[in-house]
């Protein structure tokens, strides 16, 4: 409600600005009324609502370094353990402008600044500066070591956002004469934004909102006060009727057993109390909990507990719901998770590490697609993860989270269209890809080199040993990524580069790794011999990258994915993929069986949000044990919500094949549900599919569809024309803002 209003405010004022200098204009030049009402038209829509710029990438990395520091362990502080980078103390802000008419134009800045306009510097540190018309250049420069130079301008023509050039070094030289250099070698970008649109909304007072939340029960006992909030939540814990002098311990619990012990709880906060009268104190610290258990020494006093609930405010735009309900319950449940885990960044879990880790960033972004659709928080979290320059280690120092933010680029434009962004990146890009190249070993392979960590999942006794065939895949992928994004960046010999280069490794990836006796890609080689072990990891991604021929797929569905005898995977994080691929294989109806009893299985313990880790064979407290502590796993963890992610894409069907869904595919599949609906969000609305055994109903608000339906008999459409692709399988052409329906016989 607030950001509505802050964008009302804002397009009122530019409307009374316009309409001033409207006035004025009129009256020197006297002009007619139709006359005036065409120039109000011209210059209306020529403006734009101002907002606070700054670097791109530095607000962000500012802004998760002040985020991912507030994590603690017992009282006591948890820093990263990866490189650290900060903003750019100077940045050069300008625009070129061409006006109608001169104008009044106000300046703000977070830090000291001085002001340029067609090279001349005005005086001192000018608030207001005055524009006459014709076309001018407005350079801004300003300094702040302790946060992002950051720049508001108000004018009604002259106004700061995204379109304004900056570089945090303008590389200009003078000779001894005192000309000026004929050439720049300065690199400039457009300027970083989000929604602070209000100039007395500064970017570096960012809060996330709060909202009051009542517990739903609470405990007194010798001294002690155990509350409740029934679910899952995060926020600043509020004591009310607060008297006396002593001090008030809180212990948290995700579950209430870790709330009740005090001494091996994950977190917990100390206040000091000195007050005579009663009052309502609230601790500063926000924190993950689901139990506060309240104790207190000396005489202090206190008559109960609520808390004020920290979030994002962030609509959903997608939706799911179908007859059976119990995935009814997982999907909410995952809402509530990914919900949960959305700050100011997508971070892990929200009561153990609360950083960013670009292996379940990646996961959110997919399920953010199918959800909230919120571009903002993906770029900020893709700034955040690559840091700046000179690349020094792996992205969170995990060789496969590197993979993992390039394929993020690359979707992120998929989905939103937003190619700018993309652009503005490869730079980071090619660094980061530089990087990797040169850990290559002799023979072109990736294997871990000190200060590597190869990760790939939390599974007892997995091998890190040797070159994994599970990092060579991701490379590939990697490289294919970047040869796509080269090409997008006019990089062209770059993108030849990355092609052959992503080729050459897809075939030594065959060569090495794929074994015709055990009919997979084993899991590595060691001492240049391959191993004989199998397990999931290289194979389910090698199944959605479509790197296998349609003979492999299903050998691998058989050999691997359904194969009991190969280790499983107990983390939902790692059960994402091995669900995709077995979509991908068209197995709907054995993965829903496996969500219901997986995350279904966590709902009936008791879940409100969905864990790190689920192991079925666990009984009792030992659900909350992981690390080596008694409490140590998440039981709100970002990659616990993939279902949002599953259903969209291959359940309802839907997914980009063009950017910006400028072209898409519709392939439902039930999966023997009897019947599903839902939304699926576009960077023009929604798209909205209805579909039963017997009927499909559809409508999109953006690009070109093609409906693909597997049918007994040839469906039947008035609205479009069904034609046959063979094998029973039927195609429609979806065209925006038109309703079908169709009437099939589902296989």
């Amino acid at each position: 409600m607030k950001g509505n209003f802050i964008w009302l405010r804002a397009v009122v004022q530019v409307a009374a600005a316009l309409c001033h200098s409207l006035v004025q204009r009129c009256k020197v030049q006297r002009l007619k009324p139709f006359v005036c009402l065409c120039v109000f038209a011209s210059s209306w829509l020529t403006a734009s609502a101002q907002t606070w710029i700054w670097y791109p990438g530095d607000y962000e990395i500012w802004l998760s370094n002040e985020m991912q520091n507030r994590r603690t362990e017992r009282g006591t502080f948890y820093p990263v353990f990866w490189k650290v980078d900060s903003h750019y103390p100077l940045v050069d802000f300008h625009k070129d402008f061409n006006l109608a008419q001169p104008e009044t134009v106000t300046i703000r800045a977070e830090g000291r600044y001085s002001v340029k306009l067609d090279g001349r510097a005005f005086p001192g540190t000018p608030a207001a500066i005055e524009v006459p018309a014709g076309k001018h250049k407005i350079n801004i420069k300003v300094f702040n070591q302790a946060t992002p130079p950051t720049v508001f301008v108000k004018g009604t023509i002259i106004v700061s956002d995204s379109s304004w050039r900056v570089t945090f070094e303008d590389k200009e030289w003078i000779d001894e004469t005192g000309k000026a250099s004929d050439l720049s070698a300065t690199v400039f970008k457009h300027a970083g934004s989000w929604n602070f649109n209000d100039a007395a909304a500064t970017p570096s007072a960012y809060k996330l909102p709060v909202a009051p939340a009542a517990a739903v029960s609470a405990e007194k006992a010798n001294g002690t006060l155990l509350v409740d909030f029934g679910r899952e939540i995060f926020g600043f814990v509020k004591l009310h009727g607060v008297k006396g002098r002593g001090t008030i311990s809180l212990y948290y619990g995700e579950s209430r057993e870790e709330a009740l012990d005090t001494a091996a709880s994950e977190t917990f906060d100390r206040i000091t109390i000195d007050q005579v009268k009663a009052g309502d104190t609230i601790n500063p610290h926000s924190k993950a909990l689901r139990y506060v258990n309240i104790v207190t020494d000396g005489d202090v006093q206190l008559d109960h507990a609520s808390l004020l609930h920290e979030y994002a405010r962030l609509e959903d735009k997608g939706d799911f719901r179908c007859n059976d309900e119990a995935i009814n319950r997982i999907y909410d449940v995952s809402k509530y998770t990914l919900h949960l885990s959305t700050r100011e960044f997508f971070v892990d879990g929200i009561k153990r590490d609360r950083w960013i880790w670009s292996g379940d960033a990646y996961q959110s972004y997919l399920m953010n697609y199918y959800l909230m659709n919120d571009n903002e928080t993906v770029k900020r979290t893709t700034y955040a993860l690559r840091g700046k320059d000179p690349v020094t280690g792996h992205i969170n120092t995990i060789m496969d989270y590197t993979f993992y933010w390039f394929m993020g680029v690359y979707d992120y434009y998929l989905y939103s269209g937003d190619k700018d962004f993309l652009v503005q990146n490869y730079g980071r890009m090619k660094s980061l890809m530089d990087f990797v190249w040169n850990r290559r070993n002799k023979d072109g392979l990736l294997e871990g080199l000190p200060g590597d960590w190869i990760f790939i999942d939390w599974a007892t006794g997995l091998s890190k040993e040797g070159e994994v065939s599970f990092e060579q895949l991701l490379f590939a992928r990697g490289l294919e990524t970047m040869a796509l994004c080269a090409e997008l960046a006019g990089r062209r010999e770059d993108a030849m580069q990355y092609k052959t280069a992503a080729a050459e490794l897809k075939q030594k990836l065959f060569s090495i790794y794929w074994s015709d006796t055990a009919k997979a890609l084993v899991h590595s080689r060691v001492n240049g011999q391959p191993t004989k072990n199998v397990t999931r990891y290289a194979n389910m991604f090698a199944i959605f990258f479509n790197y296998f021929n349609e003979q492999q797929k299903q050998a691998v569905k058989t050999s691997v994915l359904l194969n009991k005898n190969v280790p499983e995977i107990t983390t939902p994080y790692m059960r994402f993929y091995e669900l995709e691929a077995l979509c991908a294989l068209g197995e709907q109806g054995y993965v829903l069986k496996e969500m219901k009893d997986y995350w279904g299985g966590m709902l009936r313990l008791g879940a409100t949000s969905f864990w790190e880790e689920y192991d079925p064979s666990k009984k009792g407290a030992e659900h909350y044990a992981m690390y080596g502590r008694k409490y140590g796993k998440s039981l709100c963890h970002a990659w616990g919500a993939s279902p949002l992610y599953l259903l969209g894409k291959y359940y309802l069907g839907i997914s980009p094949t063009a950017p910006g869904y400028t072209e898409y595919e519709v392939k439902p599949a039930l999966g023997g549900l009897k019947w599903m609906e839902g939304k699926v969000p576009t960077p023009a609305g929604t798209i909205e599919l209805y579909c039963s055994d017997k009927e499909i109903k559809i409508t999109s608000p953006v690009g070109t569809g093609k409906l693909i339906i597997a049918s007994k008999t040839k469906p039947v459409c008035k609205e479009g024309e069904i034609v046959s692709k063979g094998n029973n399988v039927y195609a429609l052409t979806i065209e925006k803002d038109k309703k079908y329906s169709i009437r099939y016989q589902a296989m």
